[in-house]
């Protein structure tokens, strides 16, 4: 895919962290090539993270976010700082700089990245101002790892994608939305009903993601809307391999579908993608634990106006009311919105987060764990209460 036509949500997430004046905003202009950031000997000048798409050779689409630094004293310091841990959240590789001998706010970030298994890159810069040499020492005897010497105004870029290109995993890029269930040659049959939620002229980003990962395995792929599920199949010269529904359509889906015809949806397909999908699959035994005095949690990752029939505002709220109480309090949330303490609810139901990397799913359900909160997914959950959830293919 182009670098116009990849979403941000796929791309490697590469965070610059530091103190204020570190020189992480000089290093995004440097990176980039380009006049990104508001460059300032003020402090406080970097406020919301940038987030800068491009191409990196050897790596492929990234995302570059230059964030507030540390120790921002000003008024708005730790909004700041909020916005910053979500940036962090956000990012699969960390670059932390250090640009004098006061480093302890950087050992506490560091500490904070390895809690989150983000991978992390340590870079003093060096500004002809500093003890560079005396500095670097002091980090490296302290996190007992090796720190990179650079000077964010001049071009280290290759230095510096060749560290990122060591620290990534051999298996990079090679993840597969539909995985061991679909190989070449198969026939794939998707389901997918165009109704008012759907954008209008355009198919929704996880249906697209999945035609493309398919047609890249040189599957043979047929789609469909609800209403010609049956005519689909009569014209077919074989039984489908796989067929992918919405979940929405789940119930429709599965008891029209043939025998040997393997079944999953887009949402439990991104539940594995973007997360964990056997996490998601135990937290759906929540399900029949919850009570009317329950509270339920439902995150939606994308932003967009509700309409009537909304999945995770309508349906589901719906769905989970008539199997367990009218009463039952559902709160919504979306975006980057997301309780800090989530241990007042019972259970949390998200989205296929096709709006969020991989990295920041992770990071969610790693909160939800430590809360003691089960996590499930739409479509586990759709799946679930209609007690098809082990028949399905994950």
């Amino acid at each position: 895919m182009g670098l116009q036509n990849t979403p941000h949500a796929n791309r490697l997430h590469i965070g610059i962290f530091g103190k204020v004046n570190s020189g992480k905003s000089t290093l995004l202009n440097t990176l980039t090539k380009q006049s990104v950031a508001i460059v300032s000997d003020k402090e406080g000048t970097t406020t919301d993270p940038i987030y800068k798409a491009m191409e990196l050779h050897g790596i492929g689409p990234v995302v570059f976010i230059d964030t507030a630094g540390f120790g921002d004293v000003s008024e708005l310091g730790e909004q700041r700082m909020e916005k910053t841990r979500l940036a962090a959240q956000k990012s699969d590789i960390a670059i932390v700089m250090f640009a004098d001998e006061e480093i302890e706010e950087g050992v506490q970030w560091y500490q904070f990245f390895k809690e989150l298994n983000i991978t992390t890159l340590l870079v003093v810069n060096d500004t002809n101002k500093n003890d560079t040499q005396k500095i670097k020492e002091l980090v490296e005897a302290t996190l007992q790892e090796d720190v990179m010497v650079i000077n964010a105004k001049a071009d280290h870029t290759d230095e510096i994608r060749k560290a990122i290109i060591r620290l990534l995993p051999e298996d990079y890029g090679m993840d597969s939305i539909t995985k061991s269930l679909a190989k070449e040659d198969d026939l794939v049959m998707l389901v997918m009903p165009q109704d008012i939620q759907a954008p209008k002229g355009r198919l929704i980003l996880p249906q697209v993601q999945t035609i493309r990962d398919l047609l890249d395995k040189k599957c043979i792929v047929v789609s469909c809307t609800t209403d010609k599920i049956d005519q689909t199949l009569q014209s077919l010269s074989k039984e489908p391999d796989l067929i992918i529904c919405d979940s929405q359509v789940f119930k429709i889906v599965y008891d029209k579908k043939p025998e040997k015809s393997k079944l999953t949806s887009f949402s439990v397909l991104f539940a594995d993608y973007k997360g964990d999908i056997h996490t998601f699959v135990e937290g759906a035994n929540a399900i029949d634990k919850l009570t009317k005095d329950s509270k339920v949690l439902i995150a939606e990752a994308c932003t967009h106006a509700p309409l009537t029939e909304d999945i995770g505002r309508e349906k589901i709220p719906r769905m989970l009311k008539k199997r367990i109480d009218p009463n039952l309090q559902i709160d919504i949330v979306s975006g980057n919105n997301f309780p800090e303490d989530v241990r007042d609810y019972d259970l949390i139901i998200h989205c296929g987060a096709c709006m969020f990397n991989r990295k920041y799913v992770l990071s969610r359900l790693q909160q939800a764990k430590q809360a003691g909160v089960p996590i499930t997914n739409y479509g586990v959950t759709i799946a679930y209460v209609n007690n098809i959830l082990d028949k399905i293919s994950i």
